[in-house]
């Protein structure tokens, strides 16, 4: 066995056992016969072939075939909210008052350049090609978890931690969108984005970070992301598509963090902590997120055990019974 045979070998320990059993030498020899002369290692998109074809079928092992189109339709419904959530906070930065204790320029906070980055990556996915719209919205989360340590090294005032954070959960899962798709999933983004620059603009006023409860504004867009994936959800369940069920599971963590602020103040109340903390909106955001991993950890229970479920006796012809009818003899 070459060294190049063995190496494939480990990597189809991604798929399942019963699937490598029965086309385990298959896949190899392919792989194999595809080779460069002289090829030692598997290349990097051979590799992530396998990784991505035994996590389908481990998927689809435990009954959950659906959950990476939901992934991918979740991701298609966490872009244009955090293009839209941008668009709203960028709108802020550039109409905050100014103060002589905190300023970053002309804007609000260093928060400015995460929400351009945002606004930037909902253009680049409705006009370039769609394999740099995940490039674009990578970027944009990197600057968005920059800000963080840039504004501490840097000495400028951010925007609160929950603000951001939910724009990272759904930056994260925006990160699954899929390669493919026309003008109706590449506007989406763009079309939200300016759809609340222009709402925010015209009432707004002198409202910013430092001024009201930036919290409102993403409890009121919580609602909204939920009941968008819940239609959706309906109307391919309709069809027997059950990949909206799957994006509304994995939406739980991004609608929760979008209503940090008030379930965080009712953590505050319950547990007698001062609801300004750090440490309460961080066990909150914790309580939240466990509450995601635990849906999914039972609806993939559920769905594995279903997919194993033996057939009722009842439903099965016996001796006593006519094999044809079922009626009793």
């Amino acid at each position: 066995m070459s060294d190049l045979e063995r190496r494939y070998l480990r990597l189809l320990r991604a798929y399942p056992a019963d699937y490598r059993r029965s086309r385990g030498a298959e896949i190899v020899g392919t792989y194999l016969d595809l080779a460069a002369q002289g090829q030692r290692w598997p290349s990097p998109a051979d590799a992530a072939d396998l990784l991505r074809g035994g996590l389908r079928q481990r998927l689809r092992a435990a009954g959950a075939a659906d959950l990476i189109p939901g992934v991918r339709l979740a991701a298609l419904l966490a872009f244009p909210a955090a293009a839209a959530v941008a668009g709203t906070w960028a709108t802020a930065e550039t109409t905050a008052p100014t103060v002589d204790w905190v300023e970053f320029g002309p804007f609000a906070t260093v928060g400015v350049a995460c929400w351009v980055a945002w606004l930037l990556a909902a253009v680049v996915a409705a006009v370039a090609p769609a394999r740099w719209a995940r490039v674009a919205v990578g970027l944009a989360l990197a600057v968005t978890v920059a800000v963080v340590p840039g504004s501490v090294i840097a000495g400028v005032p951010r925007p609160p931690l929950f603000v951001l954070l939910p724009q990272m959960v759904l930056g994260l899962l925006a990160l699954a969108l899929p390669t493919g798709g026309g003008w109706r999933l590449r506007l989406p983004p763009l079309a939200a984005a300016a759809a609340a620059v222009a709402s925010t603009a015209h009432g707004l006023g002198d409202w910013s970070y430092r001024w009201g409860d930036p919290g409102t504004a993403l409890t009121t867009a919580a609602p909204a992301v939920l009941v968008v994936a819940m239609l959706i959800a309906v109307a391919l369940v309709l069809r027997g598509d059950r990949r909206g069920l799957w994006s509304m599971l994995l939406l739980i963590a991004p609608v929760g963090l979008l209503s940090l602020r008030p379930l965080a103040f009712l953590t505050a109340k319950t547990l007698d902590w001062n609801p300004q903390d750090t440490a309460t909106f961080a066990v909150t955001a914790a309580a939240v997120v466990a509450l995601n991993v635990t849906v999914l950890w039972v609806a993939l229970t559920a769905g594995r055990a279903a997919r194993n479920r033996p057939l009722r006796s009842a439903n099965l012809p016996t001796a006593h019974t006519c094999p044809t009818c079922g009626s009793p003899r």
